[in-house]
């Protein structure tokens, strides 16, 4: 059974990164020619090519719960973070979005060089204060523009079955920017784990949840409150 793993991860990796590369450099090259959001479907195409290989090679497949409860306007998603496959799925899913991603990715050729292109939040990690600064200031800046904001608040992936702690920095920027929290769970650690070569075949379940209004509210009751759910839907779905 390893065997057949090993192999069926070998072929998804023989057809990713050939798309990774192929859209990176279409986004930073004539994608700049494209207005932000078109550039966005362009880059994004190789995320909707990425998930379609995982489900041909690896077995993997998708099941989406709540997608009627995203709203139309401009928000921040607050979602677990388990695996390289959220970040493809919510950004082609939810564009137009700006992700919420450490510097030091903008630096990967091809690869970094196309998400400089789709416009993220760029921070540094290692600087707690600017980078509280830089979501507040280019976040708030994003959700004027019509763009949804993408945010992990556990910071780095969580092996399968574990909760990091929930910084607070995306509920207070749904809070000074007056728009709603959208909550996302999913389990994809359980099949695409963090840092790890085999793909594991079965179903990804991701869950949209109602949004959760910010009026009234501060960023520890947000934040509490997203990570309720979130955790409570995980539970459910291992």
């Amino acid at each position: 059974m390893k065997a057949v793993l090993a192999l069926r991860s070998t072929l998804f990796y023989a057809g990713y990164g050939p798309i990774v590369a192929l859209f990176s450099l279409l986004s930073c090259t004539l994608g700049l020619l494209l207005p932000l959001r078109q550039r966005q479907t362009l880059a994004t195409t190789g995320n909707w090519l990425i998930h379609h290989w995982l489900r041909i090679a690896c077995g993997i497949r998708v099941r989406v719960i709540g997608w009627q409860h995203v709203p139309a306007a401009p928000f921040v998603v607050l979602c677990n973070h388990q695996s390289p496959w959220e970040t493809f799925y919510l950004q082609r899913r939810l564009r137009p979005v700006s992700t919420i991603l450490k510097k030091e990715l903008l630096k990967i050729p091809f690869f970094g060089w196309g998400l400089a292109s789709v416009k993220p939040i760029a921070i540094d990690r290692d600087n707690p204060r600017a980078a509280i600064r830089a979501v507040m200031e280019q976040g708030q800046q994003r959700l004027a523009e019509g763009l949804n904001v993408i945010v992990y608040p556990e910071g780095t992936r969580q092996p399968y079955g574990s909760v990091g702690n929930y910084a607070r920095s995306g509920a207070a920027l749904a809070a000074a920017a007056g728009v709603a929290i959208l909550p996302v769970a999913h389990n994809a650690g359980r099949h695409w784990p963090p840092r790890k070569f085999l793909k594991f075949p079965g179903e990804i379940t991701v869950i949209f949840g109602d949004p959760l209004a910010t009026e009234g509210m501060d960023s520890k009751q947000l934040t509490l409150a997203a990570q309720h759910w979130i955790v409570a839907r995980q539970e459910e779905i291992r």
